[in-house]
């Protein structure tokens, strides 16, 4: 499989379908794998139904966190041979068209970014602003590093830069957890690029960020240059 994008969820059912269709229009090769932890709403069940041959289930039975879920997800597509993995949301926050943007980029790792020119939010309170920019701003203060958005999860990975991420453990979730990948790969000294989206507030469905997920950043991102 040339092409498999990883997307974690949890009770997206009303989500799903059109999330499917979006991706089939924009990208009709590619290969989704949702990665389901134990969805009560029957989210695996309908990927499968919905399924022509282009869609892989990993069920986990339980919550686990967002982080753990997309590292399950990308060793299993590294394990399918895909060259080329995408990660975004199940919540349609990303827009489905934007994926051949992004994988038209030559980067080791592209960063779907809402903070350069051209990228945005849409329909996102001012707390959920603030606080997403504020991750960005420390992350780069403390980082040293030139990309405007570190916290977002619509990214791109070459086959070889996202096994590079993944040879340790991580030790992060959330935010967090997205920046961690991205350091790894700046570390070592890859290509990284910044392909503006917008991203959009979730229509269905309840947001799963979180006051921890937050705090949990503030104090995990200091502590991966002091690793350094």
């Amino acid at each position: 499989m040339s092409t498999i994008i990883v997307v974690p969820s949890y009770n997206e059912a009303e989500n799903l379908p059109r999330l499917v269709e979006g991706l089939r229009r924009a990208q009709p090769d590619m290969h989704l794998l949702l990665v389901d932890d134990g969805s009560p709403d029957g989210t695996a069940d309908l990927a499968r139904s919905l399924s022509n041959g282009d869609i892989s289930v990993l069920e986990r039975g339980e919550k686990l966190g967002l982080a753990s879920a997309y590292v399950a997800g990308m060793k299993e597509a590294l394990e399918k041979g895909a060259r080329r993995v995408v990660q975004m949301d199940a919540d349609l926050s990303h827009d489905p068209a934007d994926v051949p943007r992004l994988l038209a980029s030559g980067a080791d790792l592209v960063l779907g970014s809402r903070y350069v020119e051209g990228g945005g939010t849409r329909n996102w309170p001012l707390q959920r602003r603030v606080l997403s920019r504020f991750g960005s701003l420390w992350s780069r203060t403390w980082l040293g590093l030139p990309y405007r958005d570190l916290t977002g999860g619509f990214k791109a990975w070459t086959g070889e830069a996202l096994a590079l991420a993944l040879e340790k453990p991580l030790s992060s979730e959330g935010y967090a957890f997205q920046v961690e990948m991205s350091w790894r790969v700046h570390c070592a000294g890859l290509s990284i690029e910044e392909v503006p989206i917008v991203f959009t507030e979730r229509e269905d469905g309840v947001s799963k960020m979180s006051r921890g997920i937050a705090v949990e950043a503030a104090w995990l991102v200091p502590c991966l240059r002091w690793r350094r």
